[in-house]
């Protein structure tokens, strides 16, 4: 019993290795576009990749009633799944606010702007973008993203509302935390993170080709 244990945590960790490699290639990929979109060096990196629960995601979001922005999409292809980005609304404040210019910018008071939600688009675009391609170079599996879909909420209803669209649900949540930086002033300044969901075939798809099953 305590063998197969082993062995069970042991190719997890494998699992969450070699997601932390594609992760890093997709952050190395985003910093380059993001770097190009708001005309200044960024640097991104993922401290950490983890496989956690639903229970454990919410907590990650900030709880279930913090108010948050959050990009989902869905995944198609070889590969099928969902993906959220959520970030704190402050954060994403900061974000739209230096790439329009517009300083009075709020998720907090709508109505919103067009420019600032496409804004917020564009970043889940971006980086899930180049996660997904990421994951793609490694494994040799078509994927592509939906558009996104961009919600201002409480991290409840939208992770509630981005299940209620999986038809069957795993027990696993990978979670790319995600920092972006400024590299002239050395702060960071988006911090938010990344939930893969892939639909159940597809985690052994991922993995099997990727020689870690």
């Amino acid at each position: 019993m305590s063998t197969s244990m082993h062995e069970e945590q042991q190719i997890r960790d494998l699992h969450l290795d070699v997601l932390r490699e594609i992760g890093n290639i997709g952050a190395a990929h985003a910093a380059t576009s993001l770097s190009s979109l708001m005309r200044k060096k960024i640097d991104m990196h993922v401290p950490d990749v983890k496989l956690v629960s639903f229970d454990e995601m919410m907590e990650l979001a900030g709880g279930a009633e913090k108010v948050v922005a959050g990009v989902f999409l869905r995944i198609e292809g070889e590969v099928t799944g969902s993906m959220f980005f959520i970030l704190p609304v402050e954060q994403a404040n900061r974000f739209i606010r230096h790439l329009t210019n517009d300083a009075t910018f709020d998720f907090q008071e709508p109505p919103f702007s067009e420019l600032g939600i496409s804004a917020m688009q564009e970043l889940g675009n971006i980086l899930s973008g180049s996660y997904l391609s990421a994951l793609s170079d490694f494994t040799g599996l078509k994927i592509m993203p939906s558009v996104p879909s961009l919600s201002v909420d409480m991290a409840g209803s939208i992770i509630s509302f981005g299940l209620m669209e999986i038809s069957t649900v795993s027990d696993d949540v990978i979670v790319i935390e995600t920092g972006i930086f400024d590299s002239a002033e050395g702060t960071e300044g988006v911090k938010g993170h990344f939930f893969l969901l892939p639909d159940p075939p597809s985690y052994r798809t991922i993995f099997q080709t990727l020689g870690v099953l």
